[in-house]
């Protein structure tokens, strides 16, 4: 008799049923119970980004995603997309740093399907020469694209910037030379490795029995051996040795009507105690039209249009961002406007208003992105990939609610008086003109 490992981690208390099931092989099902809807959201989530490359590796991660939706022994490519399709539903795949994730949202009804297509793809992808060598091109048409999208590169700029050759510094797509130079063993040996049982949560929400669908996870999965070994899940992947951090400027010379700056600082990783804080400090800096970046340099010196800050998290560390784009005139201006924005808030920290609004646009921001069941089967595997704990939105609320002005305050004390780097992409051929802002 197949052993099934079964607990409820949220129960009907708290809003929410929860239930967690570790499967033969050290696969885990966990769902999340949501009966006033008649869909289903579910996701294979693979503990591995690209943070996990060798440089000889890089963007592998990524092309794979691509590939495994290329065929099967079972279905063709385009099996794979008209089986979902053809019912109404949707199904996609990104790549992040730390984990990729292949999702489908079905009706309830059709749960069992899309359970099917998605093992199938991760099981048994074929991904045979022919199909490396047409999705090459469609990779390369996807960093062209986001070379061409300012505000995308200026995101891979300041994170290159900042750490460097290490893999957190790497773009996820990978470059243009490795991608076309990337033999399909590399990629293969790669999805051997890394796509095994031990490192892969299935997670859903919506209108489901947990019983029901691990029964159908253990079917679809059950081919090639995938469940045969006694290997245990895989530990979260918390902590680690942060990588060196880095100052100065890159620039990315664009012929654009609007310059793109984004200031990044060291900030933390996703399990430190302080991110509840960083959350209400974030909100009250630039996380909306009411926080202190926007009403100052938008709406008091119309200086730009897009003006926010942002915090990215990983389990060894982190980067606090600040992006604003702007006329290239008024660079100077915008910098010198940010960079006092920031030192003031090191200084003294945020008002009562701002801690009492900030507090509200987390609570809110928290309670309104779980409104959907994505979201919700999202922060499951989250769960179990990154963070080792599920608490309930209460508590989480909670954890908003008891950050105080001293925590607030000393935490923009520390972070905000930190060295930053600044990346820059814009109609500008010297990266040392740029230096001055940053002293």
């Amino acid at each position: 008799m197949t052993r099934v490992e079964t607990s409820t981690l949220l129960g009907e208390d708290t809003g929410a049923l929860v239930r967690r099931s570790v499967l033969p092989g050290g696969l885990r099902v966990v769902t999340e119970a949501v009966p006033t809807v008649r869909s289903v959201a579910i996701g294979v989530w693979v503990g591995v980004g690209s943070v996990d490359e060798a440089p000889e590796q890089a963007g592998s991660t990524h092309y794979l995603e691509h590939l495994l939706f290329k065929g099967t022994p079972k279905r063709s490519a385009l099996e794979i997309s008209s089986a979902v399709e053809s019912v109404g539903g949707d199904i996609n795949a990104f790549t992040a740093k730390e984990f990729t994730c292949y999702y489908a949202r079905v009706l309830d009804t059709d749960l069992p399907l899309a359970v099917d297509v998605v093992a199938d793809m991760l099981t048994s992808s074929l991904i045979e020469q022919a199909e490396v060598d047409s999705e090459r091109d469609v990779v390369l048409e996807e960093i062209a694209m986001r070379d061409d999208d300012p505000t995308d590169a200026v995101h891979d700029l300041i994170a290159g910037r900042m750490w460097g050759d290490a893999p957190l510094g790497r773009p996820i797509l990978g470059t243009v030379d490795g991608i076309a130079n990337m033999p399909r063993h590399t990629i293969h040996d790669y999805y051997r490795q890394h796509y095994r049982a031990p490192n892969i949560v299935v997670s859903a929400a919506g209108n489901l029995e947990h019983d029901a669908v691990v029964k159908l996870v253990l079917d679809a999965f059950a081919v090639n051996g995938f469940l045969a070994t006694d290997a245990a899940p895989a530990r979260p992947r918390i902590g680690g040795v942060p990588p060196e951090v880095r100052t100065g400027v890159s620039l990315l010379e664009r012929p654009t009507e609007q310059a793109n700056l984004l200031l990044g600082i060291p900030g933390m990783n996703r399990n430190d105690d302080r991110r509840f804080a960083l959350g209400v400090l974030n909100a009250a800096l630039g996380g909306g039209m009411s926080s202190r970046l926007f009403q100052e340099i938008r709406e008091s010196r119309g200086l730009a249009y897009s003006v926010f800050s942002f915090a990215a998290q990983h389990a060894p560390t982190g980067l606090f961002g600040v992006y604003v784009g702007c006329q290239p005139k008024k660079v100077d201006q915008v910098l010198d406007l940010t960079r006092s924005i920031l030192a003031d808030v090191a200084a003294s920290g945020i008002t009562e208003d701002e801690l009492r609004n900030g507090k509200g646009q987390a609570r809110g921001g928290l309670v309104l992105g779980l409104e959907d069941t994505s979201a919700r089967m999202s922060r499951l595997a989250k769960a179990e990939l990154v963070y080792d704990e599920l608490p309930s939105i209460d508590e989480l609320l909670a954890r908003i609610d008891a950050v105080t002005m001293d925590d607030v305050r000393d935490l923009a004390a520390s972070m905000l008086s930190a060295a930053p780097a600044l990346a820059v992409v814009g109609p500008f051929d010297d990266a040392s003109r740029f230096e001055a802002a940053l002293a």
